[in-house]
């Protein structure tokens, strides 16, 4: 038998493929289902263990999601930041609960579908069209030194094709959900149902003036265009969000700009002891925007070469030289 690894195996395409990969490099394949009471999900996991002939293993990280993703989700939102709760999880539970397992089934690596690459315990981008190196941002470089990715040098395209040829009891399922938890992406009902419900207020302009009313800052983002329903004859953008007044301000959009920010609780990958020039991406989907970042013990100060279109509270600041990730952090 090849040298152990232990895969994240959520019964979705990506890790399925992943898995197979693995083989066919010599590795000796342990699934790991992270279980938050899905109960499709499970059984697709279960199919793809039993088609390629893996041990599955299913941990139950409902509680732990709940305390170190779930409730700061709702929390952030009710500050009027804009969490991604994906980069919360990866290096709380999801890679947690990966090493805790290899250590207990002496496997050297772990590993995920995750379409990034890793080298010498260093972190880069995956192909541009699929690129999820944003995402892994937040782990540990413990967790990196083991972390073997097999989907980095693939397009989404070509894991499908791969998944075919597999025989992959998976191959035509649909992408997986952008948050786990919130499978309608409905985040403002998600965060009613749990039994907080901000109350409406005013929409009001920079000087304060009422434009309307809006159905609670929870339901709000910044830079966000649809859904206000206020009629001002022009496009208009959230531009602020509030709490302490319970307001939400919208203006043309002018005010989204900014040359400069302030990221939180920097992950340093590659530790940074001076002002150095590398490119910033401020959201998943975002191209990357060149600027001077200076460390300042746990945050940074980044100052863009142009400006920069809402970046938003709470998001994500990852910070790249070339292709390697450097560390990231949160947007103050």
């Amino acid at each position: 038998m090849g040298e152990k690894v232990v895969l994240g195996l959520s019964g979705g395409v990506d890790s399925a493929v992943a898995a197979r990969l693995l083989q066919q490099q010599g590795f000796e394949v342990f699934g790991l289902y992270l279980d938050i009471g899905s109960t499709q999900l499970r059984e697709d996991a279960r199919a793809v263990a039993e088609r390629l002939g893996i041990t599955l293993h299913i941990a139950d990280i409902a509680a732990e999601l709940e305390a170190k993703v779930c409730r700061p989700f709702v929390e952030a939102y009710l500050r009027g930041e804009t969490p991604n709760p994906c980069i919360w999880c990866n290096p709380k539970v999801k890679f947690k609960a990966l090493l805790e397992y290899a250590d207990i089934i002496d496997a050297s690596n772990i590993s995920t579908g995750h379409y990034a690459r890793t080298k010498d315990g260093h972190l880069y981008k995956g192909r541009p069209e699929n690129d999820q190196s944003y995402m892994l941002s937040g782990i540990k470089k413990e967790q990196i030194a083991r972390l073997v990715l097999p989907l980095g040098e693939y397009s989404k395209t070509e894991v499908r094709r791969l998944a075919e040829d597999f025989g992959l009891p998976v191959a035509h399922k649909p992408a997986s959900m952008e948050i786990c938890f919130i499978p309608d992406k409905d985040y403002g009902a998600y965060i009613e149902k749990r039994g907080v419900v901000p109350p409406e207020g005013n929409f009001v302009d920079e000087n304060g003036n009422i434009l309307g009313r809006h159905r609670g800052i929870h339901r709000y983002t910044i830079g966000q265009r649809r859904g206000l329903n206020i009629a001002a004859g022009k496009r208009i953008f959230v531009s602020e969000i509030r709490p302490e007044t319970n307001e939400v301000v919208l203006s043309d959009g002018e005010e989204l700009m900014t040359d400069g920010i302030t990221v939180r609780d920097v992950n340093w990958l590659v530790p940074q002891t001076s002002k150095f020039r590398a490119d910033v991406r401020v959201r998943h989907s975002h191209t990357s925007n060149t600027a001077e970042i200076e460390p300042v013990g746990e945050s940074a100060q980044v100052v863009f070469t142009e400006p920069v279109r809402a970046p938003t509270k709470g998001q994500t600041a990852a910070f790249y030289i070339g292709d390697e990730v450097i560390g990231g952090g949160f947007i103050e």
